[in-house]
């Protein structure tokens, strides 16, 4: 290609920010248009993750260093697909790169689950992270709850709603949201994991964090907290696991502490059904669970009902399908072969490709990303080596002319100035703003 290369890449979260990052240093000539359809960059970094989790947000100056190259450009407030087709896209761009990660919850087929007071926990977290496409009301009126999962969402949301609101009053979470926590009447928060203790998938750091709370009582309840030859094996060959457990069976030893809030956690215990009717929930119903021997579970047939009148579900995320393309509705992925985006028929669509959760699925962490870019680019750069040099007109006309108001890095940073500017009267990082058009208007110099 005797021009330099231009990609576009759809999601401004880490998976797309890795991967404009890898392709510009593999190909130095080369510039990328980042797209997202909020206004802002980082995707489940700004909301998805806890705001009373200041250093997982450090990686954040991260991908904030890629976005000052000059030839990467952030295009917010573009939904790929519904403001701009792929095809309509497509001409202006050698390449389009698919990176739009996962926000939705994960379903939960059980009798109830769509009862008032059943919650999905991803939804939850868009509520306290300020995402703007959520209502800003969240229904906190439960005094037992339960929440369902073993992994780092769930953990996330039952510690947010088991701590007072006066604790996250240093985050960054906007007023309403602390106002909501303000109100809530809980005294107790259920975790149930289906498995035991041997087959948790939360990290060392987020279960310790659960007991930093003073005002918080943690319980790790005996009943459950069994290990098989295969969850044994299992901690022997995972350090993070043995230590996750070693913390479990310490608190599960531990004398009782008398503090205002309570948060139990409970194993071998499967959701069977929620219970209750229009007026909302009453109680989960829970089947408990026997190890096999390889760390496996089966049931049991003795189940119990738990005195709850909230469900939260935090059993995974799930990308959302894209407009025009191919998706894999039982897998919640692009269809792909090392990167590259597959037709109905197997057959590559010439310029498109994937990655991140869009591709692999929502499991891994950062080194997982960074991988799964690194193959995507390279399948990339191997297609597009020899290609003719046809002209790419700049998008930016094109978007002004169908009516699209995008916002740029530039006035990501004078929004970011503006939330560290609302912090810090009040000995705060930052304090996000939360209405959408509010976001637009102060990135646009309104």
């Amino acid at each position: 290609m005797d021009r330099p290369l231009r990609v576009a890449v759809v999601g401004a979260g880490p998976a797309g920010i890795y991967a404009a990052d890898i392709l510009t240093k593999a190909a130095p000539s080369a510039s990328v248009d980042i797209f997202d359809r909020l206004p802002t960059p980082y995707g489940l970094i700004r909301y998805g993750v806890a705001p009373d989790h200041p250093r997982i947000k450090e990686i954040v100056v991260a991908l904030h260093n890629v976005l000052e190259s000059p030839r990467i450009r952030f295009i917010g407030n573009v939904d790929y697909g519904v403001d701009v087709k792929p095809e309509e896209l497509a001409p202006f761009y050698d390449a389009t790169i698919i990176a739009t990660g996962a926000d939705k919850d994960r379903e939960l087929d059980i009798p109830g689950i769509d009862l008032p007071g059943s919650f999905g926990g991803a939804d939850f977290v868009s509520w306290y992270d300020g995402h703007p496409d959520v209502p800003r009301d969240w229904p906190l009126t439960a005094t037992k709850v339960a929440v369902i999962g073993a992994g780092n969402v769930a953990v996330d949301v039952a510690r947010i709603l088991a701590k007072t609101a006066d604790e996250l009053l240093e985050t960054e979470i906007p007023e309403n949201v602390y106002r909501g926590l303000l109100a809530s009447p809980v005294t107790d928060v259920h975790l149930f994991s289906r498995r035991g203790p041997g087959q948790v998938k939360f990290t060392p750091m987020e279960l310790r964090e659960l007991d930093e709370s003073p005002n918080v009582e943690v319980i790790v309840h005996p009943e459950g907290m069994e290990f098989d030859e295969g969850s044994l094996a299992a901690i022997r060959a995972k350090r993070s696991l043995k230590m996750c457990v070693d913390v479990l069976q310490n608190w599960c030893a531990r004398d009782p502490r008398d503090r205002q809030r309570r948060l139990h956690l409970h194993f071998l215990q499967a959701p069977a059904a929620i219970v209750g009717d229009e007026n909302g929930v009453t109680a989960l119903r829970t089947e408990t669970q026997e190890l096999t021997g390889d760390g496996t579970v089966r049931g049991t047939g003795e189940f119990t009902d738990w005195d709850v009148q909230a469900v939260y579900r935090a059993i995974g995320y799930l990308s959302r399908p894209i407009a025009d393309l191919p998706f894999d509705h039982v897998t919640g992925t692009v269809p792909h072969e090392a990167g590259r985006v597959l037709d109905l028929d197997g057959n590559h669509v010439p310029g498109l490709y994937a990655t991140g959760w869009i591709k692999r699925g929502p499991v891994g962490l950062i080194g997982h990303t960074k991988k799964d870019a690194s193959e995507t680019v390279a399948s990339l750069l191997e297609d597009v080596a020899g290609a003719p040099a046809t002209s790419r007109d700049d998008v930016l006309p094109y978007l002004e002319r169908r009516g699209v108001g995008y916002t740029t890095w530039d006035g990501w940073k004078r929004l970011d100035e503006h939330e560290v500017g609302l912090g810090a009267p009040h000995g705060r990082k930052r304090i996000k703003v939360v209405p959408r058009q509010h976001m637009i208007d102060i990135s646009n110099g309104a």
